[in-house]
């Protein structure tokens, strides 16, 4: 099964105590696409300016990436920059340059509109509606979102949440939403707003799964190198949906817990580097292996 990923394409500019780096690849889309193409195709949905530098593009073609629904308007790509407080937990806006994803109107071609599995990556539930409103073919619908949209677009928000399969959203932002400190509760409370199954991402700590009588957790792979943990959450949603197209059936319980392991480990290896460059050299053999060492330290025996 294809999957149609849609959200930012964007140039990052990212500060750690240690290093800095200017104008990388980044965005909830990128990040989500090039997770999602280890397992199979992908359409990729955004908007560039016609600054938007050719060896990104490169690298999307390279991973075998439709980008025939992107689309490339005068005007400057959207760029956000960022600086990693030491403990890497916490991070701080420093600059934010909408520009042409200002103009953002996610228009599908008849391949990314019949997908089976749809990853509206973070973006403004207006543009996820938009995605939404073109599909034809009753996809499997993954939708990521972020505190912005819960305090901005909350009305909006709440549609979409109505139209998804599954809600994928951080510890902290689930609190927000939810107005609860317990993430269990919190977890429940936001499947009463619609979605069939809700992943709340932990970071470091891992994810939890809820469906309405199914509950499921893991840990993070423990990672001993981290170099900027920017996209992870991106990049665990779209190894999410990978993992669901290489399935070929629609998905279920079972099915999102093995995703959540496979977009976990996907999400630890785009720590170990800034921006997207260790996805972007990432195997399959590499994958598999980490794969298998997070099975054993997680496994017990009864």
């Amino acid at each position: 099964m294809s999957v149609l990923v849609a959200g930012t394409l964007a140039l990052d500019s990212i500060h750690t105590s240690s290093e800095v780096h200017h104008e990388l690849l980044g965005g909830s889309a990128s990040y989500a696409a090039l997770a999602a193409a280890f397992s199979g195709q992908v359409q990729l949905c955004g908007i560039v300016g016609t600054d938007f530098p050719q060896p990104h593009r490169d690298l999307f073609s390279r991973r075998s990436i439709d980008t025939a629904n992107v689309d490339t308007v005068e005007g400057r790509t959207f760029r956000w920059t960022g600086r990693y407080h030491d403990d890497m937990n916490h991070r701080e806006t420093l600059d934010v340059s909408i520009d042409v994803l200002e103009k953002f109107n996610p228009r599908l071609t008849t391949d990314a509109a019949s997908a089976s599995i749809v990853l509206l990556a973070n973006m403004s539930p207006d543009n996820q509606l938009a995605v939404l409103d073109q599909c034809t073919a009753s996809p499997f619908v993954i939708a990521d979102s972020m505190d912005l949209w819960i305090n901005i677009a909350r009305p909006r928000l709440l549609d979409v949440m109505k139209r998804v399969d599954l809600f994928v959203i951080n510890e902290d932002e689930a609190k927000i939403f939810t107005e609860c400190s317990n993430l269990v509760v919190a977890g429940r409370r936001l499947l009463e707003m619609g979605p069939r199954y809700v992943v709340v991402k932990k970071g470091e700590h891992g994810a939890m799964l809820f469906g309405e009588s199914h509950f499921f957790t893991t840990p993070a792979y423990p990672l001993t190198q981290l170099a900027d943990p920017t996209g992870a959450g991106d990049t665990f949603a779209g190894g999410l949906a990978g993992s669901l197209a290489a399935n070929a059936r629609t998905p279920d319980f079972k099915d999102l817990a093995r995703g959540i392991i496979h977009g976990s480990v996907l999400a630890s290896f785009t720590c170990e580097a800034f921006g997207v460059r260790r996805l972007a050299e990432l195997t399959d053999a590499e994958a598999t292996g980490r794969t298998a060492e997070f099975r054993a330290c997680t496994s017990w025996a009864s």
